[in-house]
C-alpha cells in the first residue's frame, strides 16, 4: 500500500508542476531547438526513471482486489497515469510485512522538502528582472502547496502500515535530481522559454503523427538486412552511427523469458534494434484491432443520427424582382438620342448588326459553279421539256412491316444463310432481315441512313445529264447458249463407294497409272493402299510424321510411290500388281549410282539421299530423301524419272528437282520471288510452273529463263493443274475462285468461276475426257465440262455439270483433294471426315 501511495505522490508532483506553470510561462519568448531538446530530454529521463523503477509492481496497479468500500484506485492506461485518492486509504490492501520502513519514507520526504526550499531560495537570490521575480514567486507558491500536500499524505500514512522498498527510495532520488535540474534551468530566461516551448509541444503530443517522418533512423525505407554484416544499424539525425545492441544467445533469452515478467510484451524496434516494452494501452489497442473493433474505445458506434438538412418545406418569398422601369424617370437627352437612332434605322442610314453581318457574308460568301453546261439555259433550268421520270419502286410487303407475321421472320437456318452471303448480297432474297417490334415507338433509327444518303448524293453528282435511248435487251441474249448436260455425258453423278480406315483427315490421294489401285496419305501418319474395285485396304504403311502429299509414279513400267512425311521424302515400292514389275523396281532402286564428288555444298545442306535400313525395307521403303524443311508437295514429271518437292519455309531453296536414275538433286532458283505454294511440270515441253501466293511463273528448264508470268488477281493460290495438251491451266484459290488460263492467249485469266461457297482446295483435269473437277471446304465436289478445241479461233467450252456434296464438315475443312481415274470417268475425293469417296 505504501508503494502505491508513494507512486501516486511522486507522479502527482511531476504532473502538477508543468500544468500549473503553463499560464505563467506563456509570456516568455521562444528558444532555440538545441536547448528545447536538452530540456525535454532531461524531463523525459526523470519520468522514464520513475516509470522504470515501478515496473516490478505493474501487477499491483492492475489488480482488482479491493473492497466494496474502497474509493481510491490506481488506473494506468497507454502511458498516462490517473490516480484517485480518498480519505479511506486504510481500507485498501495492506500486509503486515510492509509496516517496517515507514520512518525511512518520511525522512526521504523531508529531504525532498529541504531540496525544494533550496530551489526557492536560490531562485530568489538570482533574479535580475521584475518579471523573473514574479515568475519565481509563483513557482515558490506552487512548491509550497506541494509540500503541504506531501505533509498531509505523510500524516495519513502514519495510520497505515507501509512497506519499505528499494523502488520507493529510487523514486525519492529521482525527485531530488528533478529538483536540481529544475533549479539550474529556471535561473535564466532560456529556461522559462523552454518551459513555454514544452507547454506548447505538450498540446500536440496526442495528435496524429502517422504522416511524420521517423527521425530515429535516417536510412529511409530500405531493407534492414543490408546492415546484417555491420556493427551499426543506421544513422541518427546527427549523422552518428546507431550501434546495434548486444545480442544474447538462446540461453539468455530463455532466462529472460523466465525472470522478466515483461518479456511477453517486449518487441524489437527494426529501425534501431532496441527492445521496446509495450504499455497496457498499446496491448489494449492491439487486442481491439485483432478482435475487429474500433481502436479508439471512446468512439461511439451507435451515436444518434443528426439530420443536418430538414425535410420540411420552408416558406420562401414569392418574388424578388427589381422595380419596374416605370418607377424611374427617363432622361430627356437620352430620349432625343434614341429618337434620332430610330429615325436613322427607318431611313436606312443606320444598319443593325445582323444586316452588317449578312453583307459581309455576301461579299466573301461561297461561289457556285455549274457542273453541267446544259443546265445553264432557261429551258433547261425550267425543266419543262423532256422531264426525267423517277423510277418506280415496288410497294412494301409484309416482310418490311415493323410487326410482320411469324412466317416472314427468319429462323436460325435462314439467318445463317443470309449472313453467309455477306460478300455476295445480290444473291440474297431480301436485302434486309425482317424484325418484329411491339409498337412503332420501339422501332429504332435506320443504322445505314447516313451511308445511303451519301451514296444517293454521289449518284446525283455523278449521273449523266444526257438523254439516251434505252436499249431493250432480253436476258436470253446475254446468257450464252450452253449445251444440255445430257449431251455432255459421260460424267460422274452418284457416289459409288466410301473408303474408310483413316483416323484423321486425308490430305492427298493418288491413283495408279493403270487405274487398279489408289494410295492415300493422312494426318494419322499412315499411308494406305486401296483396291479401287472392291474398296479393300491392301496395305498400311506407318510413317514418323504427318503425310502431307503422295504421288504415284506416272511411268507404268515402275511401281513407285513418293510420300512426303514431315521433312523426309520416302520412295516406296507398294508390292501390288505385277510381280515382275515389282522385282524390276527393286532392282532399279537397289543399284545406287556413284555420287558426284563435285556436288554443290548448298545442295548437300538442303537434301541428302540415303538407302532405307532393314526395318524400313520391310515396310516397302527403298530410298529416303531427307530435306532441311517440312515438305508440302511432291509431283512427278510425265516420264517418271524426275520429280519435284516444295518446302514453303525453305526461302531460296523452297523448290527442288530430283532425278531418280542418277540420284541427284538440283536447286533451280538462286533467289525465290515469293512464298512458293506448289510446282508443276509441263506434260510435253521442258517447262516448269511455280505458283506463289498471288502469281504463277513459267520457266524454261533448258534455257533457264522466265517465259511468262500469269496474274491471278487473287489473295492466295491453293493448287493448280495443267490440261493434258499443255495449252490451258486451271488454278484454285482460297478466296472461292477457279481461274482458267489460256497460255497462248493472255497472262490474265480467260475465265473466272465462282462456283463454290468456300475455299477451293484443289482442281484436276481428266487425262482422256473433257472433264475437270474441284474440291472445296463447302464439302462439295463440282464436276464441269471443259472442252478445248484444236481450232485456235474457237474458245474453250466450260459448262458446270454436277455438284456432289457428300463429305461431312470437320471444323472448317470439307473436301481436301480431288483426283480423276486415268481411264474411266470416275472421280475420287478425300475429306476431313477421314474418308475417300468414289463418284461414278
Amino acid at each position: 500500500m505504501s508503494k502505491r501511495f508513494r507512486k501516486r505522490k511522486s507522479e502527482g508532483v511531476e504532473n502538477e508542476l508543468p500544468n500549473e506553470l503553463n499560464s505563467e510561462v506563456e509570456k516568455n519568448a521562444n528558444v532555440t531547438g538545441n536547448e528545447e531538446e536538452d530540456f525535454l530530454q532531461t524531463l523525459d529521463d526523470a519520468i522514464g526513471d520513475s516509470s522504470d523503477a515501478d515496473e516490478g509492481i505493474d501487477q499491483t496497479f492492475h489488480s482488482g482486489n479491493s473492497d466494496s468500500g474502497n474509493s481510491s484506485e490506481l488506473e494506468f492506461e497507454s502511458g498516462d497515469e490517473q490516480f484517485s485518492n480518498d480519505e479511506n486509504i486504510k481500507n485498501s490492501h495492506s500486509d503486515d510485512e510492509n509496516t517496517k520502513n515507514i520512518n525511512n519514507d518520511t525522512d526521504e520526504d523531508s529531504v525532498n522538502e529541504a531540496e525544494i526550499e533550496d530551489i526557492s531560495t536560490s531562485d530568489e537570490d538570482g533574479v535580475e528582472d521584475s518579471e523573473d521575480k514574479e515568475q519565481e514567486t509563483v513557482i515558490s507558491k506552487k512548491i509550497q502547496k506541494t509540500k503541504k500536500s506531501a505533509k498531509k499524505n505523510n500524516q495519513k500514512l502514519e495510520d497505515v502500515q507501509p512497506s519499505t522498498s528499494a523502488l520507493c527510495r529510487s523514486k525519492v532520488s529521482v525527485l531530488q535530481e528533478f529538483g536540481k535540474e529544475l533549479k539550474t534551468s529556471l535561473k535564466s530566461k532560456e529556461g522559462k522559454n523552454l518551459l513555454k516551448k514544452f507547454q506548447i509541444d505538450k498540446e500536440y503530443e496526442n495528435s496524429d503523427t502517422s504522416d511524420e517522418e521517423d527521425i530515429r533512423n535516417t536510412v529511409g525505407n530500405i531493407p534492414m538486412h543490408w546492415y546484417d554484416e555491420y556493427k551499426h544499424i543506421g544513422y541518427d539525425w546527427d549523422a552518428k552511427k546507431i550501434i546495434k545492441p548486444p545480442k544474447g544467445d538462446q540461453i539468455d533469452d530463455f532466462l529472460r523469458k523466465i525472470e522478466d515478467p515483461n518479456f511477453w510484451r517486449t518487441v524489437k524496434d527494426p529501425q534501431t534494434g532496441q527492445e521496446v516494452v509495450l504499455t497496457d494501452g498499446d496491448i489494449e489497442l492491439i487486442k481491439r484491432i485483432n478482435s475487429s473493433r474500433i481502436p479508439n474505445p471512446s468512439h461511439d458506434e451507435y451515436e444518434p443520427w443528426i439530420d443536418w438538412f430538414t425535410r420540411e418545406v420552408e416558406k420562401m418569398p414569392i418574388k424578388n424582382v427589381p422595380d419596374h422601369k416605370r418607377s424611374f424617370l427617363p432622361s430627356v437627352s437620352e430620349k432625343k438620342k434614341v429618337g434620332r437612332m430610330v429615325h436613322a434605322l427607318k431611313m436606312g442610314w443606320m444598319k443593325t448588326t445582323e444586316e452588317l453581318e449578312k453583307e459581309r457574308k455576301a461579299k466573301r460568301g461561297p461561289k457556285f459553279y455549274m457542273l453541267w453546261e446544259t443546265d445553264t439555259g432557261r429551258e433547261a433550268m425550267r425543266r419543262v421539256h423532256d422531264p426525267v421520270s423517277a423510277p418506280k419502286r415496288d410497294l412494301p410487303g409484309h416482310a418490311e412491316s415493323y410487326n410482320p407475321p411469324p412466317e416472314y421472320l427468319f429462323d436460325e437456318r435462314e439467318e445463317r444463310e443470309w449472313l453467309k452471303l455477306k460478300e455476295e448480297p445480290h444473291k440474297r432474297k431480301l436485302h434486309f432481315m425482317p424484325q418484329k417490334y411491339k409498337s412503332l415507338r420501339e422501332v429504332p433509327a435506320y443504322p445505314r441512313y447516313l451511308r445511303e444518303r451519301f451514296l444517293r448524293c454521289l449518284d446525283l453528282y455523278l449521273c449523266p445529264r444526257a438523254r439516251r435511248v434505252k436499249l431493250n435487251i432480253d436476258a436470253e441474249y446475254l446468257i450464252p447458249k450452253l449445251p444440255s448436260p445430257k449431251d455432255l455425258q459421260p460424267f460422274p453423278t452418284v457416289q459409288s463407294m466410301i473408303y474408310e480406315g483413316h483416323k484423321d483427315l486425308v490430305r492427298r490421294i493418288s491413283v495408279e497409272p493403270k487405274g487398279e489401285y489408289m494410295v492415300s496419305g493422312s494426318d494419322d501418319k499412315t499411308v494406305k493402299i486401296w483396291e479401287i474395285a472392291t474398296g479393300r485396304c491392301i496395305r498400311t504403311i506407318e510413317t514418323e510424321d504427318v503425310v502431307r502429299s503422295v504421288a504415284w509414279c506416272p511411268n507404268p513400267k515402275l511401281s513407285i510411290i513418293a510420300v512426303a512425311s514431315g521433312s523426309r521424302l520416302l520412295l516406296i515400292n507398294p508390292n501390288v500388281g505385277d510381280k515382275m514389275l515389282i522385282k524390276k523396281t527393286d532392282e532399279l532402286l537397289s543399284e545406287a549410282p556413284q555420287l558426284d564428288p563435285m556436288e554443290n555444298e548448298r545442295i548437300k545442306t538442303a537434301v541428302q539421299w540415303s538407302t532405307a535400313d532393314a526395318k524400313e525395307q520391310q515396310k516397302g521403303v527403298r530410298v529416303i530423301l531427307t530435306h532441311f524443311k517440312v515438305i508440302r508437295q511432291v509431283t512427278w514429271h510425265g516420264r517418271g524419272d524426275y520429280f519435284a518437292t516444295v518446302m514453303p519455309e525453305g526461302a531460296n531453296r523452297s523448290a527442288l528437282i530430283h532425278q531418280l536414275s542418277k540420284r541427284r538433286s538440283q536447286i533451280p532458283f538462286n533467289k525465290s520471288k515469293g512464298f512458293i505454294q506448289c510446282v508443276l511440270f509441263h506434260p510435253i515441253k521442258p517447262c516448269f510452273f511455280v505458283a506463289t501466293q498471288h502469281n504463277i511463273r513459267i520457266y524454261d528448264l533448258v534455257k533457264q529463263e522466265l517465259i511468262k508470268k500469269l496474274l491471278t488477281n487473287s489473295k492466295w493460290i491453293s493448287g493448280m493443274c495443267i490440261h493434258p495438251k499443255g495449252d490451258n491451266l486451271l488454278v484454285s484459290t482460297f478466296d472461292k475462285k477457279m481461274l482458267w488460263f489460256d497460255l497462248d492467249l493472255s497472262t490474265k485469266p480467260y475465265q473466272t468461276m465462282r462456283l463454290h461457297k468456300g475455299a477451293v482446295r484443289n482442281v484436276a483435269f481428266h487425262l482422256r475426257y473433257p472433264l475437270f473437277a474441284s474440291a472445296s471446304d463447302d464439302q462439295s465436289v463440282i464436276v464441269s465440262h471443259g472442252m478445248v478445241y484444236n481450232d485456235l479461233l474457237q474458245n474453250p467450252l466450260i459448262v458446270p455439270l454436277k455438284k456432289l456434296q457428300t463429305h461431312e464438315k470437320r471444323d472448317v475443312f470439307g473436301a481436301l483433294d480431288v483426283v480423276w481415274h486415268p481411264v474411266q470417268p470416275w472421280v475420287f475425293s478425300s475429306g476431313a471426315d477421314c474418308t475417300v469417296r468414289l463418284y461414278t
